[in-house]
């Protein structure tokens, strides 16, 4: 009997310190998150935001929040059981997990639906990850916990990005941050590095619960409530010593792992992304570039980038020492490398226009024209050939060196200035003729791409590349026929 009453007066206490019961008691759960829990705290952060409405993710109507779903202990016990069996995290079942999956499928299911629309986005790429740090699969639901699967998510006490890093734990696991981008919001690495630290902590401790704890607050706040507890390693006895929002973080990972398994069961379906495609993949650039300037060569929304790039804080790519990454869609990825030479000689001649724009004196605009460097020439011959100076060459073909291959491509703007006879003179004017119903351009030498969509009003390289889809781009060749435009 006395036994009895004091495992009665234990539990209680315990129930008391993991949180605060600020609301009225359901008959069928034991412990209830407080209102001022700092995971609640997050969830409601996540759906005020505007994000998911800026990506295209319209809430769906049918979606009521604090439905009356009723939660049978039996039926989650076993379901969590069957999960845990496949895990080599110890997913236990309790009231406190239960309190959580409650908060996520039943009072938050808005949030739950946002997640499932774009986890086929982020969980790939995590499953790809974590597969090659050999850790388990299941922690890709980590980042929901943290930041709802919003890349630019920011805490109050500034951690940032899917799998949240703090600025010092951030630079620890090599995520740069500078006034241009921030990579703790960069998807990619920002996953390898939350992979290393996760991975440091299980080495510390041996147990993925007190691993997942560490990653919450700190390595220092779990040894500390270890000593607390006489030595104890086990998350849920060492629990009432860990920080209030580090008692919640693992039953809130258990949750969500049950939820991502069984939302179909609560009746709960995934907010689709409206035109955001999941394929996708990353080149490697050497030169700064606006969003805008990308966006308007190979015909893709500003907002589009920025969903797929959010590591650039201000629409804008700079150089740097090393190359940056840029993700595209994959159908976009070949029209960049196609044109790439194209796109980055129209920049360069729009910014020396505007700059020439901009003084007192007008002077002529600027043409462009590309020299193929020949066995034997050197900047210094080439820079005589064009009147001009090797550090012109050199900043309008962005070079750092001044070693010359054959078969080099530079770019020399020529400011109405006339040259030496073997100067590739002007285009003749485009041949157009027709073919069934299309209005067809006959390629001339040195077209490409880019110039003959510039040549028809109305017609975008991406327009080109659909009606000629048998053509293969990287090899224009004179004589050619493209077809440019339908008739009538």
């Amino acid at each position: 009997m006395r036994l009895t009453l004091l495992l009665s007066v234990y539990l209680c206490s315990v129930s008391l310190t993991f949180a605060t019961v600020s609301e009225t008691v359901k008959k069928d759960t034991t412990y209830v998150i407080s209102s001022d829990d700092a995971i609640l705290k997050m969830v409601d952060s996540m759906l005020a935001s505007k994000y998911y409405e800026s990506i295209g993710i319209v809430l769906d109507s049918n979606i009521i929040e604090n439905s009356s779903t009723e939660l049978i202990d039996s039926l989650l016990e076993e379901r969590i059981s069957l999960l845990n069996q496949e895990s080599p995290i110890a997913l236990d079942y309790n009231d406190y997990v239960k309190a959580f999956i409650n908060l996520y499928a039943v009072k938050k299911r808005a949030l739950v639906s946002n997640v499932l629309g774009l986890a086929p986005i982020y969980y790939p790429m995590f499953e790809e990850v974590l597969d090659r740090y050999n850790m388990p699969l299941e922690l890709k639901h980590l980042a929901v916990v943290e930041s709802a699967l919003n890349p630019v998510a920011k805490s109050r006490v500034g951690a940032q990005g899917l799998w949240q890093f703090m600025y010092r734990t951030g630079k620890m696991y090599n995520l740069n941050v500078t006034s241009y981008y921030d990579e703790r919001m960069d998807p990619y690495k920002a996953t390898v590095a939350a992979c290393e630290y996760l991975n440091d902590l299980y080495g510390m401790y041996g147990d993925w619960q007190l691993a997942l704890a560490a990653y919450n607050s700190g390595p220092g706040n779990v040894n500390k409530a270890i000593r607390r507890s006489g030595g104890k390693k086990n998350f849920w006895e060492i629990s009432q010593y860990l920080p209030r929002e580090t008692r919640g973080y693992v039953p809130a990972f258990i949750a969500v792992n049950y939820i991502m398994n069984y939302y179909k069961e609560h009746q709960i379906s995934a907010n689709v992304l409206n035109e955001y495609a999941f394929l996708t993949d990353t080149i490697q650039l050497n030169r700064d570039y606006k969003f805008s300037q990308i966006a308007e060569y190979i015909d893709i929304s500003e907002e589009k980038l920025v969903f797929l790039n959010p590591a650039y804080k201000l629409k804008y790519i700079p150089k740097t020492k090393s190359t940056q990454s840029l993700c595209l869609p994959i159908e976009k990825v070949g029209l960049f490398l196609a044109n790439e030479e194209a796109i980055v000689a129209d920049i360069r001649r729009i910014e020396i226009a505007d700059s020439i724009a901009g003084k007192e004196q007008k002077e002529i605009l600027p043409e462009s024209i590309q020299h193929i460097v020949r066995s034997g020439e050197f900047l210094g011959s080439i820079a005589n050939k064009y009147n001009c100076t090797v550090s012109q060459l050199m900043t309008w073909n962005n070079r750092r060196s001044t070693r010359l291959n054959p078969g080099d491509k530079l770019i020399i703007y020529t400011n109405g200035k006339s040259f030496v006879s073997d100067v590739p003179k002007e285009k003749e004017p485009a041949t157009l003729k027709k073919d069934g119903k299309y209005k067809v351009h006959i390629v001339r030498s040195g077209d490409t791409l880019w110039d003959i969509a510039k040549e028809y009003n109305g017609t975008s390289v991406n327009d080109l590349k659909k009606l000629n889809s048998n053509l293969d781009f990287k090899r224009l060749k004179p004589g050619m026929q493209v077809k440019v435009k339908e008739i009538g």
